[in-house]
């Protein structure tokens, strides 16, 4: 880093207080939130992209700065939703300014736009419980996850002072969330009319002026092309005002990435359809992203891979080598510039087309160097394994490389490259032969009609690769596997469990009579505010806490203790709009409990957790090591409350920049991705007993229609893209979970499909970990639906051994199901009807049962804390700094 940044430092109390960033509040921390913001703040430069700059940043000194834009007081930390993380506070842009000692002259100016947006909600919120009363349905089923567009406004830019300040910064600021997709509206994916005339009007008036984007995703910047200093800031978490001055003024540096590719929405990728509410058709099949607009020749706002920062570098080719499948580039890159800083060294393969069209090139390699000083020189090697660049091939049920020569450049964005070399490869080879098939989705996948094409210079090194060392093994049969380390002793206590014992284990925990009230993700009754637990109905066997993420570690912030134990304080986890929405009619169609009597708690304790920053920051940095450093905040964080499964990773990839949950998503990426997704899963799993949960497999690249929504995909763009980024994590780094996601693939329900679970996720990539659903819950789907929603049965025989969150419609389901198996034990006192769905076996219960058993016993067994604790009948969360 650059210089020093000011830590955050304990004031009120020496061992666990602290004063954070702020002028006119001042917030207690306990000694852990102090360590993790620091670690956080430190990390999260790397993930700020600067996308313009005329040399007028940083600044060298604070002073007298004019503020304007929703994101300056307003500044948001993370998207909406599961994903929402309680800190204790989050430092704002205009907070973190402060404390780092500039004065803020447009303070009427943001007391006034407070105004404009308060009103702007206000109207947002009645439009929607307006549109609710017209179509005769709750108000929660109309509004969640929706989010109100920037307002327009007539606030002048007046500036407060008797000096001239040379400094302007305008924060635009766009959220989204689970539940809803964005729109290429005004306020929205497009700029309003008051920003862009607020913003070229600064940019005009002002010697130094910054436009900060404070957003999840992409926004399009084509009105605002004369603004010279622009920084895509991101969502940083808790810290994120404080570590936007330490960039501000030099502290520290700005060395991102893009993960996706900025473009303006009139030249986006339209090819397939996206938000259909039944069926989605991804016609565009591999040409995602970058792919499209470098194979057609679009040239974007602002391409995948490309950053600025404070200084400026050389990058220079030393040699190329290739072992076996190997190739290795060696670099040199020079900061040539009088600033430190890091760059990130990227390498791409353009791939012959033969039998299968190719896009024009595909990530095949990254490093990013560590700091390197003025005048100095790092020498880095980047490796690239040419079975990265295999493509599924329908035809041969495999993956292949054909014959051609396939050209290798580096450097430092998708469109700054030069050539290094040329491997070449005599004849076709497979690399992988496969049996798992979801699906014919109705068409043929577009493909550019005349497509863009490299020349190959002459006089490159050229790299001979030998066919044979292409091979890699097959995916074993299951008889030809040995059993996970654990399974038999947890099938052996599976088959002396009675059937409703089994039909317990494979649901989540619920109260017997209702469903689950966990469909905001806040039903663990062990650990308040989680997502939910395993049963905890089975003497002897410990239940798995699962709490939500990816931007940390989703925790109800305070909770009570009484002679019972632990309880909920109410709604205080709940975000603000949703409990703005939510009555008594949402509370039913969402089949959430009533509100239980009063408790008087004898303690409140709390169990506040740090943000970190959204997935697509984590992979702007391009930097695995960044990402493992906070896997392992949330880990530490999962030891302190007790919980043993972070549902996260998130890394579906951005086919549309409308998705309302890409900023939970890592890239478009599949290689990017999956190396970041690896990485976080190794920092959360080097703390004994916590596991990562990667989700959501696969192509839940939409939010409308979530639960229901059929995603009709093309067998080479599943297994070239939407499944590679998990083959990744799961073979670089096998997650001990994977939670499936809530969308049909080709017709199928992927909770509900054999091929996904049992032949490409077991067989193929070798996974031996736990499989469960994403929250099925009966009152968030459309009454009108087309493809009903997953059922438990279905799902369980599929090999997705855990049904969450459960309840006595899911537990009916399974048990109607096992009267119908050949071999099921009668039930007793059950008359329930046959309904014709899904059988399930004895047998096959006991081996999906037995699954859980295994994964619980290697997560919250002895010698867990968790257990530990629940064993000497102390409740966690207790500790005091």
């Amino acid at each position: 880093m650059m210089g020093q940044t000011e830590p955050f430092r304990s004031m009120r109390r020496p061992a666990c207080g602290v004063t954070v960033g702020m002028t006119r509040r001042e917030v207690d921390m306990e000694t852990y939130e102090i360590d993790h913001l620091n670690a956080v703040r430190a990390l999260t430069p790397e993930c700020m992209v600067l996308l313009r700059s005329d040399g007028a940043f940083p600044l060298a000194e604070p002073g007298e700065i004019a503020l304007f834009g929703s994101g300056a007081r307003g500044t948001i930390k993370g998207g909406t939703g599961s994903g929402d993380v309680n800190s204790r506070h989050v430092t704002s842009i205009e907070e973190g300014l402060e404390t780092a000692g500039f004065t803020i002259v447009t303070r009427p100016w943001l007391e006034a736009y407070d105004r404009v947006r308060d009103q702007a909600h206000e109207d947002f919120i009645a439009g929607i419980r307006a549109e609710a009363a017209k179509r005769g349905v709750p108000a929660i089923m109309v509004g969640m996850g929706s989010v109100m567009p920037e307002p327009e406004h007539t606030i002048p830019l007046d500036v407060q002072t008797d000096a001239d300040p040379e400094t302007a910064v305008y924060v635009l600021a766009r959220t989204s969330g689970e539940g809803s997709d964005r729109t290429p509206e005004a306020g929205d994916l497009r700029l309003t009319a008051s920003e862009i005339r607020d913003i070229r009007s600064l940019n005009e008036r002002f010697e130094s002026f910054l436009l900060v984007l404070n957003v999840g995703g992409v926004v399009d910047l084509s009105p605002l092309g004369d603004v010279g200093n622009v920084l895509l800031l991101s969502q940083l978490g808790a810290c994120i005002g404080d570590a936007f001055a330490d960039v501000l003024l030099g502290r520290a540096y700005p060395s991102g990435k893009l993960a996706t590719t900025w473009a303006a929405w009139d030249e986006a990728d339209q090819i397939g359809d996206f938000g259909d509410p039944d069926d989605t058709h991804y016609r565009e099949g591999i040409y995602v992203g970058y792919r499209f607009y470098d194979s057609v020749g679009k040239e974007p706002l602002f391409p995948f891979g490309f950053g600025l920062g404070y200084t400026t570098f050389d990058v220079e080719t030393r040699q190329v080598s290739l072992d076996g499948a190997r190739v290795s580039i060696d670099v040199d890159v020079t900061n040539t510039g009088e600033r430190p800083g890091k760059e990130t060294v990227q390498v791409y393969a353009g791939v012959p087309a033969g039998r299968l069209d190719q896009p024009l090139q595909a990530l095949a390699g990254f490093t990013k160097t560590d700091e390197i000083a003025p005048g100095a020189t790092a020498h880095i090697t980047i490796d690239v394994d040419l079975t990265d660049l295999a493509s599924y091939d329908e035809a041969a049920h495999a993956t292949v490389l054909e014959a051609g020569s396939y050209l290798l450049r580096v450097g430092t964005s998708s469109r700054q490259l030069s050539p290094v070399a040329v491997v070449d490869l005599s004849q076709d080879a497979t690399v992988r032969r496969l049996a798992g098939d979801l699906g014919d989705p109705g068409f043929i996948d577009w493909k550019p009609e005349t497509p863009a094409a490299l020349d190959i210079p002459a006089g490159l090194p050229l790299l001979v690769v030998d066919p044979a060392h292409l091979r890699r093994p097959d995916g074993a049969a299951p008889d030809a596997r040995p059993a996970p380390e654990g399974f038999d002793k947890a099938l052996a206590m599976a088959r002396g469990l009675s059937d409703d014992e089994l039909i317990y284990t494979v649901l989540g925990d619920y109260r017997r009579g209702e469903e689950s009230g966990s469909v905001i993700g806040a039903a663990s009754t062990t650990v308040i505010g989680a997502a939910g637990q395993t049963t905890t109905r089975l003497p002897g066997l410990p239940s798995i806490i699962m709490a939500d993420g990816p931007a940390g570690l989703r925790l109800a912030p305070t909770y009570g203790i009484d002679a019972e134990g632990p309880f909920s304080l109410g709604d205080s986890s709940l975000p603000a709009t949703f409990l703005e929405l939510m009555d008594d009619a949402g509370r039913e169609a969402l089949g959430i409990a009533d509100a239980p009597e009063p408790r008087e708690p004898a303690e409140i304790r709390e169990q506040y957790t740090t943000a970190i920053p959204i997935g697509t920051a984590l992979a702007q940095s391009w930097n695995p090591a960044l990402a493992q450093g906070l896997g392992d905040v949330v880990g530490a964080e999962m030891e302190r409350f007790g919980v043993h499964l972070w549902l996260a990773p998130a890394f579906n990839l951005h086919r549309c920049v409308l998705c309302g949950r890409n900023f939970e998503y890592l890239s478009e990426d599949p290689l990017l991705a999956g190396r970041i997704a690896a990485a976080i899963t190794r920092g959360v799993q080097a703390h004994p007993g916590r596991g990562v949960t990667i989700k959501h497999l696969a192509c839940n690249n939409q939010e409308t229609n979530r639960l229901n929504s059929n995603s009709r995909v093309s067998p080479r763009a599943l297994r070239d893209l939407y499944l590679r980024a998990f083959e990744i994590c799961v073979r670089q780094a096998r997650p001990a979970a994977i939670m499936t996601s809530y969308n049909l693939i080709n017709g199928v329900h992927t909770s509900e499909t054999a091929e996904l679970l049992e032949v490409i996720l077991r067989q193929e990539w070798g996974f031996d970990g736990l499989i469960m659903t994403d929250w099925v819950v009966d009152g968030m789907t459309r009454s009108d639906m087309k493809h009903p929603r997953a059922t438990a049965a279905a799902t369980v025989k599929a090999g997705n051994e855990l049904f969450m969150p459960g309840g006595e419609p899911d537990r009916d389901d399974l048990l109607a199901a096992l009267r119908r198996g050949s071999d099921a034990r009668p039930s007793a006192g059950r008359t329930e009807p046959d309904d014709g769905g899904a059988d399930l076996t004895r047998a096959e219960l006991e081996k999906q049962a037995a699954r859980v058993i295994r994964m619980v016993r290697r997560l919250a067994g002895p010698g867990s804390r968790i257990r530990e604790e629940i064993e000497a009948g102390r409740l966690l969360g207790q500790e005091q700094g």
